[in-house]
């Protein structure tokens, strides 16, 4: 593993799960090497066969993305043994880290993550021709007016210089336009809604349904919440809140820091936290699993 020391969990360490949009193509034989166990309970608990670990689809991607994500961890845990201090997840990965904190099961967070995935498919076909692209440089200020101008939601506050807009598509193109001209790259994402916006209300009924009889467990470590910035203080409450509400990552990781976590490791697919970390908190120490 790069980067990484013995005495990895001997100062204050952060645990970071990535969300969608993370995923690789290695995932499913990374998954099978390291905890076959975990790909045949996604098998099960997901279904679709070959596809649960290998499709871009948002109703595989999420379930894919916590499986190698939980793959990770278990790699560097048999290597390092000791828990970390805190775990912290991007959107989907909120269920990854409360997984890791075993707050709830492995399977719960698996089936929570395809229920979700699903859910939120269909409430951004219903909703209309929702869809989100990233901010990339500029002023952040900027991008906000530019966004409220257009009515569209700023859902992932990710970086300094990275926001991404959530909304119709047609006011997310003028805003893009704007954005262009005020010297802003934009990038279209290819996404199966406008995720954590009010396109997605649709999805919150059923998903807090299933929350509410999923077992939930006092967490064996801190579980921090991107959608309060803080340590999870309800978490079937943040988790269903967290379909409409912003990504607050750039908060979470700032809190984390200035509460003493030193060191941040991403253990998911794609290394995306990793790179926003490294804008966030120039001065931690980053470990790439």
């Amino acid at each position: 593993m790069r980067g990484l020391r013995g005495d990895l969990w001997h100062m204050p360490t952060a645990i970071l799960f990535p969300g969608q949009g993370s995923q690789t193509p290695d995932m499913r034989e990374r998954v099978a090497e390291l905890r076959p166990d975990l790909l045949d309970l996604a098998t099960e608990v997901v279904g679709a066969g070959e596809r649960v670990l290998a499709d871009d689809d948002t109703r595989f991607a999420q379930p894919a993305i916590l499986a190698a994500s939980l793959a990770g961890l278990t790699a560097m845990r048999e290597e390092f043994g000791e828990p970390p201090a805190a775990v912290a997840g991007h959107s989907l990965g909120e269920l990854t880290a409360l997984a890791a904190a075993q707050a709830i099961s492995e399977r719960d967070a698996l089936r929570l993550a395809a229920l979700r995935g699903r859910l939120m498919s269909e409430s951004g076909a219903r909703r209309g021709d929702g869809t989100m692209l990233a901010a990339l440089g500029g002023d952040d200020a900027t991008v906000v007016g530019i966004a409220q101008q257009h009515g569209v939601t700023v859902a992932n506050d990710n970086a300094p210089g990275q926001l991404v807009l959530s909304g119709e598509r047609a006011a997310l193109q003028a805003a893009g336009t704007s954005l262009r001209e005020a010297g802003v790259r934009v990038l279209e994402l290819n996404v199966a809604g406008a995720f954590h916006s009010p396109f997605m209300a649709d999805a919150v009924p059923d998903f807090a349904e299933a929350l509410g009889a999923t077992y939930v467990r006092a967490p064996r470590i801190e579980v921090w919440s991107c959608v309060t910035a803080r340590p999870m203080d309800d978490v079937r409450r943040r988790l269903a809140e967290g379909l409409t509400a912003p990504v607050r990552w750039r908060e979470t990781v700032i809190n984390l820091h200035e509460a003493g976590f030193d060191r941040f490791v991403d253990v998911g697919p794609g290394k995306v936290l990793a790179k926003l970390v490294k804008r966030i908190a120039k001065s931690a120490e980053l470990v790439h699993a």
